[in-house]
């Protein structure tokens, strides 16, 4: 299970307990959507980076040490991933 905790300078640390997390997952589990769809729809309209690079696959293995980048309506929300 996720865990998270926020970080001042870089943003929110998500802790997996695997290597990588599909960025749908992680988009749930940093409650930035309420389920698969907010998020398909969120990552199509290219508003999520991973490390800089707008991504589009919602599938994405996201490893732990990746910045992930989601622009909300609110600003924009930044996630780590951990270990």
């Amino acid at each position: 299970m996720a865990r998270w905790r926020v970080v001042q300078t870089v943003g929110v640390e998500i802790e997996i307990g695997e290597d990588v997390i599909r960025l749908g997952q992680l988009l749930k589990f940093a409650n930035l959507v309420a389920d698969g769809g907010e998020a398909k729809l969120l990552i199509a309209d290219g508003r999520v980076r991973v490390d800089g690079v707008v991504e589009v696959r919602r599938g994405r293995q996201v490893p732990v040490g990746a910045r992930v980048e989601v622009d909300l309506p609110g600003g924009v929300e930044r996630l780590v991933v951990v270990r």
